[in-house]
């Protein structure tokens, strides 16, 4: 019998994308953890092949009665990931102690472990976007969110755990399967909506004079492509070299330019409109976000990105054009 992998946060947008494609690869001995709630998370896992679902808080009951101790791999992506969590007690447990946990025991029983660091650490960018270990311990983030990935990726760093284990700062992922997100989706989805029922687009305005109104670039990378290099490193063996990595494209791209790549996804001319920033998140908004690759391809990623045009246009026509309500 294959050694099962284990998925956390598998009903998740990432994590579901992670399973659908380890099935595709013919992986289907998966213990997938998650919490699913009384929203419709659920229906992500229509269609998915695996061994096992649990709750998070059994999961850890499991682990320490002995079960999957002869996994192949953990990939741990359950995390809140709402930027705006007020709740920082909860953030701590949930986003730093709970990882902690699944890594030691990762490294005890000799399994491969792969966790959701975020490029939210990088705070305002004052530092850059530079993923080098030396820059990682002077970071800022804005938010307890980002803060609380933060911490683990410090924790990990001071006990030299990057030589066996990987972070992967992941940038502005977009794609099928976020629609459970709500306010967190991404700004391509939420564009889909409004051009469907409105004609057109709402964009924060800016605050800062060194960018024009919608011309905020991101990191945009297509969520196909963030699951390849999360299952390039999360199925190497035990041992494999490690270290925590940007995943992103290098690529920053405009806002507008990706509103713009919605519309024409649709067959649709451009049509935005800009909104003023709610006061709570002026001073936490990332105006410029930038993945440093060189560290990523030195790891042995080498594989071309999907460009910002052609991950809309797929998201758009094969998914949310064509989904099941």
């Amino acid at each position: 019998m294959a050694k099962p992998i284990i998925v956390t946060g598998a009903a998740g947008f990432i994590g579901r994308n992670v399973v659908a494609e380890l099935n595709a690869r013919g992986e289907e001995e998966l213990i997938l953890v998650d919490e699913l709630g009384k929203d419709e998370k659920w229906k992500n896992l229509r269609g998915l092949h695996y061994e096992d679902i649990v709750a998070p808080e059994d999961f850890l009951g499991l682990l320490e009665d002995g079960a999957y101790a002869d996994a192949r791999s953990l990939i741990h992506l359950g995390a809140c990931s709402a930027t705006t969590e007020k709740d920082a007690d909860y953030l701590l447990r949930n986003n730093y102690q709970y990882t902690r946990v699944l890594c030691n025991w990762s490294l005890s029983n000799e399994v491969r472990f792969v966790y959701a660091s975020s490029a939210a650490t990088y705070g305002a960018g004052e530092l850059g976007y530079d993923d080098a270990d030396t820059v990682t311990p002077n970071l800022k983030p804005l938010n307890m969110y980002g803060y609380s990935k933060h911490m683990f990726d410090l924790w990990a760093l001071k006990h030299d755990l990057f030589d066996h284990i990987v972070g992967l700062k992941y940038y502005n992922v977009f794609g099928p399967y976020e629609d459970h997100k709500g306010d967190m989706r991404s700004v391509v989805n939420k564009s889909f909506e409004q051009i469907r029922t409105d004609g057109f687009v709402r964009l924060f305005k800016s605050y800062k004079p060194e960018y024009k109104d919608g011309e905020q670039k991101r990191d945009f990378i297509y969520v196909k492509d963030a699951v390849d290099v999360t299952l390039h490193f999360a199925l190497q063996e035990f041992g494999s070299p490690g270290g925590l990595l940007n995943c992103g494209t290098g690529e920053p791209r405009t806002w507008v330019d990706l509103v713009t790549a919605a519309f024409s996804a649709m067959g649709k001319d451009a049509n935005i409109q800009f909104i003023p920033m709610p006061e709570e998140l002026r001073g936490k908004y990332q105006y410029f976000t930038q993945s440093k690759v060189d560290k990523l391809r030195a790891a042995g990623y080498t594989k071309p990105f999907t460009t910002l045009e052609e991950g809309v246009k797929d998201y758009v026509q094969s998914y949310l054009l064509t989904r099941e309500e």
